[in-house]
């Protein structure tokens, strides 16, 4: 099976729903198909602010990676943050995300992106190691902190 991506567009709404859906439930976080539409379809139909990409078949992904876009002045230019990204269970292993990982840093860069942040869990090594082979480092001075819409 292939770490092929594809950007995703309207059409792939459905299939990629559902791929959030069940990132989010394993990961336990707060989810409704309202509110995955008002995050999706902007993506969908050519924001600015990110992309959304399919893994794998386009009829039939196995997995989904959303980036979104930001000026960095510590990294000089195009940043972007890789905010979601998703293989489904029964098929990770196989090399699909390390693939996908790459394709994606190398096409985003060949266009001028010139940093990668992604969030990990601090306790899933496993993770942290697909991305640290994918050229990603820690960066433990820092963390992550998160202030929601009130």
């Amino acid at each position: 099976m292939s770490g092929a991506v594809h950007l995703a567009t309207e059409a792939d709404f459905h299939r990629l729903d559902a791929l959030v859906a069940a990132f989010h439930a394993e990961m336990h976080m707060a989810s409704s198909p309202e509110k995955r539409a008002d995050a999706l379809v902007p993506l969908l139909n050519g924001s600015p602010y990110g992309s959304a990409y399919l893994i794998g078949p386009r009829r039939a992904p196995v997995g989904y990676l959303v980036v979104t876009f930001s000026w960095s002045v510590e990294f000089a230019g195009m940043d972007t943050a890789i905010d979601e990204f998703y293989i489904r269970p029964n098929v990770r292993g196989r090399g699909m995300a390390s693939s996908a990982l790459y394709s994606i840093c190398e096409a985003l860069e060949t266009n001028g992106i010139t940093a990668f942040h992604i969030e990990v869990d601090r306790e899933d090594a496993s993770t942290q190691k697909l991305y640290e082979r994918a050229g990603f480092t820690r960066r433990d001075r820092y963390a992550l902190m998160t202030r929601t819409k009130r």
